[in-house]
């Protein structure tokens, strides 16, 4: 491993990733058992997404001038006392204080996507990014059924046993991760920093600027049904963080499946701006109908069916995104697009967490559905904008040859 960066952050993320997901399916009935209703829940979520949105920059220039693996080894340190912190929770106050300090060391991740950059050639940057996303989805898969089975001795267990898993990965990290030999400058230059300026141009390119919002639409509708789903678990249907935590694994293994293997073959099929539209219109049906589902099986299958819009339309949107983006803008594009998904997970839960305590259990349920519809009308009324640009790089191509 230590010959072998890539697998050496693989395994680095997924561990984080996993006791990350340990926590999903226990922090909203966790905040139910003090009382909290879905604005507070959705407080609570914002706030991490908020620490995470504000202070990436801060960790991103420090990781510039001090290097990667300090920055990753303090987020690890930090990821674990928030862990042991929420194990530990008394009240609402300990949660809150416990999620603004995980948000707080949640650069990890793209610090860790960063390293990929220094470590990789450009021609296997993209292979590089593909193991963080294999990470994220295995993570997701395993941590969420853990977490529901761990809420049987309590929902301080989750906190505890994500601590350890969080000291156990900096251990783990500081004997495999190796920092690699570059100066500051081109660390610099392998980190994206989107400016206003970058910003505007990105929005003003019709290819980029459409990914970029219905990326903010989908993200934003993603929020909603996440900050949620518990609370419409435990009202609808008086299911538990057990049955939250398997329903979440269960939808996490089709997204691996498809994302993992089905993707690539998909795209040579039908291409990435006409899945773009088959993703988003399924995801629109799928949770429209699950939000007035009475029954729990038809419920399951409705959430998978979404799942899989899920993981056929986010690789699209990410391929797009990279495809279109001008070879000297592509570091600052993807910041730019990440961002995006960023602005709309700290406004999403909060939105979601009024909705349900204002306008019903299915409100949420709604407003996602909109915001997916939404994405689906854009996209087809605008996929030509793909479409020619990629007819017009091929055509060249078939001509020559």
């Amino acid at each position: 491993m230590k010959k072998n960066p890539l697998i050496a952050v693989f395994l680095v993320v997924f561990i984080d990733l996993v006791g990350f997901g340990i926590v999903i399916p226990i922090l909203p009935y966790y905040a139910k058992s003090f009382g909290a209703e879905a604005t507070t829940l959705g407080w609570l979520m914002m706030c991490y997404s908020g620490m995470q949105f504000l202070f990436s920059p801060f960790w991103g220039s420090l990781s510039d001038r001090i290097g990667r693996r300090p920055v990753i080894l303090t987020c690890l340190i930090g990821i674990s006392a928030s862990m042991a912190l929420l194990g530990f929770a008394k009240s609402l106050v300990w949660l809150f204080a416990a999620r603004l300090l995980a948000g707080f060391f949640g650069a990890n991740i793209s610090t860790a996507a960063v390293y990929i950059a220094d470590v990789t050639k450009p021609e296997d940057r993209a292979k590089g990014m593909g193991m963080i996303g294999a990470a994220f989805g295995l993570g997701f898969l395993f941590g969420p059924a853990l977490g529901g089975l761990l809420s049987q001795w309590g929902y301080g267990m989750g906190g505890y046993v994500a601590a350890v898993l969080a000291f156990l990965n900096f251990i783990f990290a500081v004997i495999v991760l190796k920092e690699p030999l570059l100066t500051a400058e081109i660390r610099a230059q392998h980190r994206s920093r989107p400016t206003f300026t970058a910003w505007r141009q990105t929005i003003a390119v019709p290819q980029t600027g459409l990914a970029v919002v219905l990326f903010f639409l989908v993200t934003m509708g993603i929020a909603q049904l996440e900050t949620s789903f518990a609370f419409f678990l435990l009202a609808r249907f008086h299911l538990d963080a057990v049955h939250a935590g398997w329903i979440l694994a269960l939808m996490a293994l089709f997204m691996v499946g498809i994302q993992g293997g089905a993707i690539g073959k998909l795209v040579r099929w039908r291409g990435e701006a006409k899945l773009v539209v088959m993703g988003c219109g399924l995801m629109t049906g799928a949770l429209l109908a699950a939000g007035f589902s009475r029954t729990l099986p038809i419920f399951i299958i409705l959430l998978l069916f979404h799942s899989i819009g899920y993981a056929i339309t986010n690789p699209s949107l990410s391929g797009l995104v990279s495809r279109h983006a001008p070879k000297e803008m592509q570091g600052s594009t993807m910041g730019i697009y990440q961002s995006a998904g960023s602005l709309a997970r700290v406004m999403g839960p909060l939105a979601a967490g009024l909705l349900f305590d204002h306008l019903g259990i299915t409100a949420p349920f709604l407003a996602a559905s909109f915001l997916f519809a939404g994405a689906l009308i854009l996209s087809y009324a605008r996929k030509q904008v793909w479409e020619q640009t990629n007819l017009k790089q091929v055509i060249p191509q078939s001509v020559t040859s």
